[in-house]
């Protein structure tokens, strides 16, 4: 099985009728996604990509039975559309904007922490490209093509390298199961932790792909939990051996600010956690296939 999302799951895209939201409906319905609608206030009653429109996401979900939300909404009002789909009862929300100011991000954090952990939605992102389960549903950016169904899950902070990885392992025969970008925003919905716990859970992922990047500890935390919790193996790579200290690289969450930040010290606890450490990205795929076939040895730590 997948998590998060399959073929079945039904979706609304929160500002649908803009353009990337427009550009990214029509792909993902093309890939078979279940996009039951699109919310843009002011707009609702109208069809959009031979889609009902709805003005708020409570009108959405009560005429549709949406579970989840992807938002292609502007940085400045995205708090709001992400904090809207939590009390309209929207279980998993994707926010792709990058730009959402940390502040707002804050506030988002701490509106969804008022609700009960079993009701609490899941959001991944912001600043991702979403989420795939192969041959089924997605919820995002990504060009699916390059996706192969199968049996590795994949943990991104990079949607680029993402991308990568998963060209890398068609090429050589191995499939995902889900691939989840959970953002390069240094305060984020989800982490590499929370997806880590459904991939340990999902029986038919049998090894998982984990991609950091410099800045933030949730690379060394996730490592701490794996060494602890996880029975299944991981191949791990963090990109930004050469990020030079203190300067922002692409992402605001690429920052090495404190010990523990640089890509060296993450690799060197990712090995000495029982990860196998991917020693370049064009070695995504021949690593994952070597762990696959049992073929790996102790990892080294990459300096």
């Amino acid at each position: 099985m997948s998590i998060l999302i399959d073929e079945k799951t039904p979706i609304i895209v929160q500002g649908m009728t803009g353009d990337k939201g427009s550009f990214h409906t029509k792909e993902m319905v093309e890939y078979g996604t279940n996009v039951v609608g699109g919310v843009t206030p002011g707009k609702g009653g109208s069809k959009h990509q031979g889609l009902p429109v709805f003005n708020t996401v409570k009108e959405a979900v009560d005429a549709t039975g949406a579970t989840t939300s992807i938002t292609f909404v502007a940085p400045a009002f995205c708090a709001d559309a992400i904090m809207e789909a939590a009390d309209a009862g929207i279980r998993l929300i994707c926010s792709i904007t990058d730009g959402i100011p940390a502040q707002d991000m804050m506030r988002v954090k701490r509106y969804l922490r008022r609700y009960p952990k079993d009701k609490r939605p899941m959001m991944v992102g912001p600043n991702c490209a979403g989420i795939i389960s192969p041959a089924k549903a997605m919820l995002g950016i990504m060009p699916g093509h390059i996706y192969l169904k199968g049996k590795v899950g994949v943990i991104s902070r990079s949607g680029t390298l993402g991308y990568e990885a998963a060209s890398q392992m068609k090429a050589v025969g191995i499939g995902i199961t889900t691939s989840v970008g959970i953002g390069g925003d240094p305060i984020n919905g989800s982490s590499f932790l929370d997806h880590l716990v459904l991939f340990e859970e999902d029986p038919e992922t049998e090894a998982v792909l984990l991609i950091g990047e410099i800045g933030g500890p949730q690379e060394a935390e996730a490592s701490a939990w794996i060494k602890e919790n996880m029975k299944k193996p991981v191949v791990g790579f963090v990109a930004g051996l050469t990020a030079p200290k203190g300067r922002r690289m692409g992402h605001a969450g690429a920052i090495i600010s404190a010990a523990g930040d640089s890509a060296a010290e993450k690799a060197e606890i990712m090995a000495s956690c029982g990860l196998t450490v991917a020693p370049n990205p064009s070695e995504f795929g021949s690593t994952v296939a070597r762990v696959l076939s049992g073929g790996a040895s102790r990892p080294q730590a990459v300096v």
